[in-house]
Formats: structure tokens, sequence, C-alpha cells
């Protein structure tokens, strides 16, 4: 069975594949001080509540935003998961992942963006954005032929809450919801609820716009498909017309196809899956 681990900024991902199906999953939050030990401890609890045993564990691999967490991942993987018969990979700029970047500074990418456009390319296989809802917003944009262009950062919708009750005195800190919401709000609980919910989903149609006007400069009858990720992506989506698609696990199925990639390029490996 393969480990795929998503680490961001403020919520780790992680799930438990075999070949293409996705058996388990969990979501915890990320602690940048987390050492191997650590994380041995809180997935040896997590194995064992699933049943999964883990020397079943054959292969293992990481895109990680946090570069110490990234290095703890590592040294767990060598340490504790024994039954791995290939290297633990992490996920780079320098990975072979079959997208091409094609930006000024290839390893200026964060993992999860190169991941993203992988999963979202074999998806569609015809140019695409991809937008994720993490700590921050991003928008990566892939061409037809399969090549990695670059894209947008935006303050996420949880930092934006924190700042906006930490930085004034007297908005309070809100959960928000997933009923419809009114654009004027009639209460501060209800004003910032739309402000959030509506302001954000203007602020994606209008990126989208101006990214597919951008992409489509050459070829104006270009198909480009768009798909959205990340934990806020489905409370996002009703307040904007431009996400079609959503995939809460594209992360992890890009992280599956980058070490199934890694099998084709290297053919005296055993399989994962015996």
């Amino acid at each position: 069975m393969l480990l795929t681990v998503d680490v961001g900024n403020s919520h780790t991902v992680s799930g438990v594949f075999y070949g293409q199906n996705l058996l388990h999953q969990w979501r915890l939050k990320s602690d940048r001080d987390k050492t191997a030990d650590e994380l041995a401890i809180r997935y040896h609890s997590l194995f064992q509540m699933d049943g999964i045993d883990k020397e079943d564990i054959t292969a293992f691999i990481v895109s990680s935003v946090v570069p110490t967490l990234e290095t703890s991942w590592l040294n767990f993987a060598e340490k504790y998961l024994t039954g791995c018969i290939t290297p633990p990979m992490a996920v780079s700029h320098k990975t072979d992942t079959g997208i091409i970047i094609r930006t000024e500074s290839p390893a200026e990418v964060g993992a999860d963006r190169i991941v993203n456009a992988v999963a979202a390319w074999d998806y569609f296989k015809t140019a695409l954005i991809a937008i994720d809802f993490g700590t921050a917003i991003t928008f990566d944009c892939v061409s037809r032929k399969g090549e990695y262009l670059g894209g947008t950062i935006h303050p996420g919708i949880g930092i934006s809450l924190d700042a906006l009750a930490g930085k004034t005195a007297k908005l309070p800190r809100i959960d928000l919801n997933r009923k419809p919401v009114p654009v004027i709000g009639t209460n501060t609980v209800d004003a910032i609820s739309s402000g959030m919910l509506h302001g954000f989903g203007g602020m994606i149609d209008r990126m989208t716009s101006l990214l597919l006007k951008e992409m489509q400069q050459d070829d104006k009858d270009e198909e480009i498909n768009i798909i959205a990720t990340g934990g806020m992506a489905e409370m996002i989506a009703p307040y904007c017309s431009s996400i079609k698609t959503i995939d809460p696990l594209l992360t992890l199925t890009g992280l599956r196809l980058i070490h199934e990639l890694s099998f084709t390029l290297n053919p005296d490996w055993p399989t994962p899956y015996p």
C-alpha cells in the first residue's frame, strides 16, 4: 500500500492507496515542530484505529510546503515504515512528474501546486486552471501541452477571518456556514459572512476571467477546464459561476500519480501492490 502525505501550512492530509483505490484518509493540524518520533506515535494510533499494519505500507510519498516537516516525514518513513520496498519520495520542482514547469524560477513553485497540476492534467488532458482553497488560495495554470505556466496566490479565507477579528476592536471571529447568505447583511455576523462568501466568490470569478483571457490570447476557442480543491472549495462554489468541478482528493491523487510514474522511470523497482 502507498502512504501519501500532503503537508500544508495549516493542515496535513494523508491517505493510504491500494492501487487506484483510496482506502483511508486523515486530516490533522500541521505542527511544524513535530519530530519523526512524534509522527510515528500519531500514525501508530491512526493505523491501529483503521486496522492497518504498518508493515503493509510498502511505499511513501510526501509533498510539503513546510521544509522542517518534510524532513520529519522523510525521517519517519525511513525509520518506521520498515515495510517500504522503494525509497521514500518528496515532491519538488526537480521531481519528474510529466509536467514541464515553465516559470521563471521553478524552485519557487510549491510542491502542492505541482501535484495539483499533475492530477488536474490527468483529469482533463486539456488546458486548465486548478484552484486550491488552502491557507492561501492558489490558481495554477496548465497549457494544453501539459506545461505548468504559473498562476496567482491570494490570502485564504481562514487567515482573512483571523486578520479581520485580530486587527479590529469589535468584529468577532465567526464560523462560516453553508446556508445561503444575502448580500446585504443586517447584523455583524451576516455582514462578515456576506463579505467572505460573496466577496471571495467574486474574486474567484474575476481572477478566473482574467486568467482565461490571458491563456486564450492565441486561440479564443481553446478548451480550458477549471477544477477546485481544498477545504473551502465546496463552501465557496455556490457563490461563484466559474467552478464547475470540485475534487477534494485532487492533491492525494496527484501524489499517487507521481509515485506511479516513478515506477515507469525505475522499472527495476518491485510493485508496491503485491
